[in-house]
């Protein structure tokens, strides 16, 4: 999964993945460890807050972009390629079966397939997003 992972890495590790967002590199356990952000436990990954991120990755961007609601935007907002080449290949990756000249249905497709599976990889998604 090269663009969805490239993806999720952006989102869970704003810091490392995105040169558009901030977040903490490090983590304290209860027992007072310290785990680096390249930590990659489920434990970790069951802490990401996507709509947090995303939210506060939108706040700092120059644009108006709607990732709740757009998989273009969602793309643009992590710093991703969003053209149609970058969502057919991510549709690709995801294993789309539609019809990608129909973009509409690919871009609704995608969003949808893209928040359920951050969801599927330990990511908090509000379930609005994933009832659509």
């Amino acid at each position: 999964m090269g663009l969805f992972q490239d993806l999720m890495s952006k989102i869970f590790h704003p810091a490392t993945g995105s040169s558009a967002a901030s977040g903490p590199s490090a983590q304290t356990s209860p027992a007072g460890q310290t785990a680096s952000a390249s930590t990659t436990t489920t434990q970790r990954i069951a802490e990401i807050d996507v709509a947090e991120i995303l939210d506060r990755m939108a706040s700092e961007n120059k644009q108006k972009l709607d990732w709740k609601h757009s998989i273009v935007d969602l793309m643009k907002l992590v710093g991703m390629d969003s053209s149609l080449s970058a969502r057919r290949e991510l549709a690709a990756d995801l294993k789309y079966s539609g019809d990608t000249s129909d973009t509409a249905t690919m871009n609704i497709w995608l969003h949808k397939e893209v928040m359920k599976k951050l969801a599927e990889n330990g990511g908090k998604v509000p379930q609005d997003l994933l009832s659509r």
